[in-house]
């Protein structure tokens, strides 16, 4: 296993020129597809993810995973998470539904898979501290040993090197451990 004794800086210039390609975009499907590359271009920066898939349907055709990272457990970055993780990108005006969270949890569910992570622009539904709306999605998924790890665009622009993105999901993690939710 390969110790990650550096952590880099985020790439800011590709970052800034997706954010005006977000800010410009005219249709859902512009935006989708720049919301996808701003989550690439920065977490392909972490030592030993590598953005394994994007844009894939199961075999009947019927679910979509925007994004599939590859996670080869380097010591000191993403160690803790395990090596499949697929991730979910909603760049909507509104914050992300109950409907949502239970679908993406049936995705990660049908491939066995333990953890995701949802990009979503305007945070989720409902009251954190009454579990109400989609933080009782991301209870009922913890619940049956799903991690939804919940980003909002603002906290991933926010980031400046890659130990700040590792240090968000170790918080998210320990949020939904001590809450059931995040936020």
């Amino acid at each position: 296993m390969v110790i990650c004794d550096f952590m880099p800086q985020l790439p800011r210039t590709e970052i800034n020129v997706i954010v005006e390609r977000l800010n410009v975009a005219s249709t859902p499907h512009e935006k989708g597809k720049a919301f996808e590359d701003l989550f690439c271009v920065i977490f392909k920066t972490i030592p030993g993810i590598e953005i394994a898939q994007r844009n894939i349907y199961n075999i009947f055709n019927t679910e979509e995973v925007d994004v599939a990272l590859w996670n080869n457990k380097q010591i000191g970055s993403l160690d803790f998470l395990p090596n499949i993780i697929l991730v979910e990108c909603k760049n909507w005006s509104n914050a992300v539904g109950s409907a949502e969270i239970s679908y993406f949890k049936e995705k990660l569910a049908h491939r066995d898979c333990t953890h995701g992570i949802l990009l979503a622009a305007n945070g989720i539904t409902g009251d954190p501290t009454c579990l109400t709306a989609a933080h009782y999605e991301m209870a009922f998924a913890l619940a049956n040993k799903i991690k939804i790890i919940i980003i909002k665009f603002e906290e991933l622009i926010a980031i400046t090197e890659t130990g700040g993105l590792i240090d968000l999901l170790k918080k998210r993690l320990l949020e939904l451990a001590l809450t059931c939710t995040n936020f």
